[in-house]
């Protein structure tokens, strides 16, 4: 670590800190899980929706710094082991489990308010053995990862580790994909959806639009399934370590089926396509990025969670852009030209964040 040194004006209790790789630290109080935890540190600017967030597979190997000011204040409901799993597989959030490696916030809520609540943010945590901060300055936190872009750290006492691994370096979505094909509803009309970290609630708006989900693991041959369609879905990491899922979908190209990508989805079809993709920033992570039509005026309020991006100036004429981000410029969706082939780098889904997007769903069930 280099001799930069930021700490925190707010005291920390027992000498825990959110430190950075590049010598950053802010000081802060444990609550949750308490104990050292290391990974990519992030953030997202959302004002609800944190058990969403948290339970968000695309946040496999990261440490999430929530920019609003009071997190945890209508607790946690009905925790994913009181629904009955074998049944659904789907939980009441986003996963079965939480995903994030560590939290951070500013203010924890204690005394949490909400109907159907049956625990706290702190016991949900401590339950599921994640280590949080709060009371930390997480606007100072933000300005620097703004300025920095997002960086290698931890939650630690001192002495602070010295070596910090990137889990963008792992694959992980085999860590969140399932292990073997699961069969949702009996609809007439059958989607494989690819689970590379898929959000429940992808499959929840697939099963509202009566078709049957057929959801397979990121590296499953799906090629000799029977389907009318392919959702490619969301999840964490390099899309560039996904290498068997490139290769089934580029081959699943030639069929001519109807295809959907959705973010890390959207970076597989277009990898597949022959695009490439790059790292951001920062990246995008919050639910009111502003996502322009091509062509047209239109724009749509969206939710993303994404570390990576599309190189529009690598793709074939085949392809065109569908949607760029008003704020940065970058690309947010494709269309082929000729085949029944999109995807979007946002969240249609959304959970949580707006519906703006939503009938994208309805636009790739008609193809089917």
């Amino acid at each position: 670590m280099n001799n930069v040194n930021k700490i925190s004006s707010r005291d920390a209790q027992d000498g825990w800190t959110l430190f950075m790789q590049d010598g950053a630290r802010y000081a802060g109080s444990p609550f949750g899980y308490s104990g050292p935890v290391t990974g990519e540190v992030v953030f997202n600017t959302g004002m609800v929706g944190y058990p969403e967030a948290l339970t968000d597979p695309s946040y496999r190997g990261q440490i999430l710094v929530l920019t609003f000011p009071l997190i945890g204040n209508y607790g946690v409901s009905n925790s994913n082991r009181d629904v009955n799993i074998k049944e659904n597989h789907l939980g009441v959030y986003e996963s079965t489990r939480i995903q994030i490696s560590g939290l951070v916030v500013s203010e924890n809520c204690i005394d949490h308010s909400h109907w159907d609540a049956v625990k706290s943010l702190s016991e949900w945590l401590r339950e599921e053995r994640v280590p949080a901060l709060c009371g930390v300055d997480t606007r100072a936190v933000t300005k620097h990862l703004r300025e920095k872009g997002s960086l290698l750290g931890g939650i630690s006492q001192d002495p602070l580790p010295q070596d910090v691994h990137d889990p963008n370096l792992d694959n992980l979505v085999s860590q969140v994909s399932v292990t073997e094909p699961i069969l949702y509803g009996s609809g007439s009309k059958r989607v494989v959806l690819v689970d590379c970290g898929c959000k429940a609630n992808i499959i929840r708006e697939l099963l509202r639009r009566n078709v049957s989900v057929l959801r397979v693991p990121w590296d499953y041959d799906f090629l000799n399934e029977s389907f009318d369609g392919i959702l490619l879905s969301n999840g964490p990491g390099d899309p560039k370590q996904c290498a068997v899922t490139i290769s089934n979908v580029r081959k699943a190209l030639d069929l001519g089926r109807p295809i959907l990508g959705i973010c890390l989805g959207h970076q597989l079809l277009a990898l597949a396509a022959g695009a490439n993709t790059y790292k951001m920033k920062f990246g995008h992570r919050s639910q009111n990025q502003p996502c322009v039509l091509t062509g047209g005026h239109r724009c749509v309020i969206t939710s993303q969670n994404h570390g990576y991006a599309v190189d529009t100036s690598s793709l074939s004429n085949d392809w065109t852009a569908w949607f760029t981000n008003a704020n940065d410029g970058t690309n947010e969706g494709l269309r082929h030209r000729s085949q029944p082939f999109m995807s979007v780098q946002f969240h249609p889904e959304a959970a949580p964040g707006p519906n703006d997007s939503n009938s994208i769903f309805n636009e790739f069930i008609e193809m089917l």
